[in-house]
């Protein structure tokens, strides 16, 4: 494991469980083992870091609207 890494997940661990089920539903995602990593483009880099930019001032979707999502794709 790379340090940035192990520096992500620890930084992970103290988030509360709902974040960290979001954040590892997206690792998973990107990591699945039949398909390797998925490269990312400029669109979705530029998505990522919007995302993480409403993270840090508080702006999340509602948990309902969460949990509807997690079922749709079987999380």
């Amino acid at each position: 494991m790379t340090k940035l890494l192990e520096k992500a997940i620890a930084q992970a661990r103290a988030l509360p469980p709902e974040e960290q089920d979001a954040l590892a539903a997206v690792l998973l995602a990107m990591a699945d083992e039949r398909e390797g990593v998925v490269p990312l483009d400029d669109h979705a880099r530029k998505a990522i870091r919007e995302g993480l930019e409403q993270a840090r001032r508080g702006e999340f979707v509602p948990q309902g609207e969460i949990e509807a999502l997690w079922k749709r794709f079987d999380l």
